[in-house]
């Protein structure tokens, strides 16, 4: 069921990837792309935390944020 609203989410991302981001230029100071990272964060932690994950680390890419490799965190797995 969940894995039914990230759909949308990732062909939007998706979209953006192919159609959109071509337009802009290589401007991602991390590694992966923000973009990228939206859509693991999405499969890895689900919708909510996905997107919220996601929209954090967009709103840290800019000219005085960080910079370098910056993966998506694992989802912690209860016993």
């Amino acid at each position: 069921m969940n894995n039914f609203w990230i759909q949308p989410v990732i062909l939007l991302v998706r979209f953006y990837q192919l159609a959109i981001s071509p337009w802009l230029g290589s401007n991602c100071r991390y590694q992966p792309t923000c973009s990228s990272y939206m859509i693991e964060a999405l499969k890895e932690h689900g919708l909510f935390k996905g997107l919220w994950l996601g929209t954090r680390r967009i709103g840290r890419c800019h000219p005085w944020g960080s910079h370098g490799y910056d993966p998506v965190p694992k989802k912690n797995k209860k016993l």
